[in-house]
């Protein structure tokens, strides 16, 4: 016997107890995954004694971790549910709109509209069936055999480029899959989901720890739904939907395969180019914001020059020398220093900026301020006046709010969001997230030119995510152009910096969790090893360096 504390309580345990064990039946269902230390456990994880001593935290769904982990286990089940009810019917699952993932069939032929009922029965089926999920560990080769067995041929594949020679699998009645991510004890912990019939395939909803464990009413995002299709469309043309198709391609010849990911961001820049002088007797605005590690920067000077080469002449103003001194800001917030949320509106001159934007616009000399961040106050800037066919490009994080820009009239504004939104998977029923791919962006930048290490920028994001849900996404909906700023290879680049700095971490610090999943899917990835066949123009150097638009 040795003793753990849980909940505050030491317990003397034996050796195979597993932490679901120590749960009260009554609360069970209250709990999905469970941290021992720093490390995340399932809560099927049986305690040894090394483990004497630890302290157990039970986790729920108003965290990040048993969010994902609930969201991976309700991807099980509805796969274990296609598998008994259409066994030859091969599904891919990916990240799709209003914070939800859709499920497609692969197999031609097959109609998914009638099979969404079927499926929902059996979910509910199995759920209330309540069986156990148990996490094996197995050979590569015994791996192989379960996979050949079930028609899991993606996952077959994935093994390639797989460094460990031992898989994990989970086993849940019958059924066996790996969908790359931790798991709930048991079919029963999954109470709460929601699934409905979205042509050409099936949405499935479930808790989101950031609106404390709801279900987000589905919102039908059609400007950003069809940015999504698009990529889709366009990775399915060239073959590169998963990691393996991306490896295959980069092994093949990585020159050719850069250059048509480039080639990508060009055709949109001359479409949007395209939209742009189409108007540009009504566009006197153009208005660009994005999540964090979008590319904007990069991003802005590519259009400065594609609008250019049309003879249009933008200027550019920065929205943050429109920033007010923090003392003003700690009085409007009526907050103290440390409380300050800087990425509010109110942080910003908005009076202040709608007139200048106005009387540029209507010909006038404008003084512009210059935001001296050493100091914290605004000093008198360049003085400038803009031509009449020539617009002004803002961009930042309000830079859609139609609050910040209400002195212009909204038929004089071109709007764009820009983001990267990958459809990639590991395999069919894994998929990665564009979120995650933002975090090792920023995080590979951070260390670049901030000299920020991957520890401090894990601990910023959940601050940078708050930001983003309150005053970026709310606005991306009905944008004139949405740029997907993703780069199918930038993976294979940015795992060389990522995965040492990610390793630094230790099991012992509280940014491991995160650290280890990030490592888990960016070991698949095979790395580019020839740097220079990145142009200096492409939204990668922002990150990585090398960019011919740094100062």
């Amino acid at each position: 016997m040795f003793n753990v504390i849980i909940d505050g309580k030491a317990v003397a345990v034996e050796r195979g107890t597993r932490v679901v064990d120590l749960i009260p039946d009554n609360e069970k269902d209250n709990h999905i995954i469970c941290k021992i230390g720093t490390a995340i456990k399932e809560l099927n994880y049986p305690l040894t004694e090394k483990n004497e001593g630890a302290e157990i935290t039970l986790l729920d769904l108003d965290h990040q971790e048993a969010s994902k982990a609930y969201e991976t286990s309700l991807r099980y089940v509805v796969a274990m549910a296609f598998h008994r009810l259409y066994p030859d019917v091969q599904i891919r699952f990916s990240y799709n709109v209003s914070r939800a993932i859709f499920c497609q069939a692969l197999t031609p032929g097959f109609n998914m509209s009638r099979a969404t009922e079927p499926i929902k029965a059996e979910v509910a089926k199995i759920i209330a069936e309540d069986l156990p999920i148990e996490r094996l560990l197995v050979s590569t080769e015994e791996a192989r055999e379960v996979y050949n067995q079930f028609g899991h041929h993606d996952k077959l594949e994935i093994l390639e480029f797989r460094p460990e020679s031992t898989v994990h699998l989970y086993k849940c009645a019958e059924y066996y899959d790996y969908l790359h991510g931790y798991m709930a004890s048991s079919t029963g912990a999954i109470k709460n989901y929601r699934i409905s019939p979205y042509s050409p395939g099936m949405i499935i909803q479930y808790p989101r720890h950031e609106l404390g464990a709801e279900i987000p009413e589905f919102q039908e995002e059609t400007t950003y739904g069809k940015t999504l299709q698009t990529a889709y469309q366009w990775s399915k043309k060239v073959g590169l939907q998963t990691i393996v198709s991306i490896n295959k391609k980069l092994l093949s010849n990585p020159r050719d395969f850069v250059q048509l990911c480039e080639a990508r961001h060009n055709h949109m820049l001359s479409e949007l180019g395209n939209a742009i002088e189409k108007e540009k007797e009504n566009i006197r605005l153009i208005g660009i914001a994005g999540p964090s590690s979008s590319g904007k920067t990069t991003f802005c000077n590519r259009l400065r020059i594609e609008l250019l080469s049309r003879g249009i002449k933008p200027v550019m103003i920065s929205m943050d020398d429109y920033y007010l001194p923090k003392t003003q800001i700690c009085e409007i917030q009526g907050v103290s220093m440390s409380e300050l949320d800087l990425e509010h509106i109110n942080c910003l001159d908005v009076e202040q900026f709608n007139k200048d934007l106005y009387d540029l616009i209507n010909g006038e000399e404008v003084t512009l301020p210059y935001f001296n961040f050493k100091t914290g106050e605004r000093e008198a800037g360049k003085t400038i006046k803009v031509d009449s066919d020539s617009p002004i490009i803002i961009e930042g994080i309000h830079a859609l709010n139609e609050q910040l820009t209400s002195s212009i009239p909204k038929h004089q504004k071109f709007k764009i969001f820009i983001a990267p939104q990958a459809q990639i998977n590991i395999d069919d029923h894994a998929p990665l997230s564009t979120t995650d791919v933002r975090l090792i962006r920023r995080i590979v930048r951070d260390m670049k030119h901030r000299g920020s290490s991957a520890a401090n920028t894990i601990d910023m994001w959940k601050s940078v995510r708050n930001g983003e849900f309150r005053w970026i996404y709310p606005h991306q909906e009905g944008v004139n152009f949405v740029f997907n700023s993703s780069l199918l290879y930038e993976l294979c680049v940015l795992r060389k910096q990522a995965m040492p700095a990610l390793k630094e971490i230790k099991a012992t610090d509280p940014q491991y969790v995160i650290a280890n999943r990030l490592i888990k899917y960016l070991k698949y990835f095979k790395p580019l090893d020839d740097e220079s066949v990145i142009p200096c123009n492409s939204i990668l150097r922002e990150f990585v360096g090398g960019s011919c638009f740094e100062v």
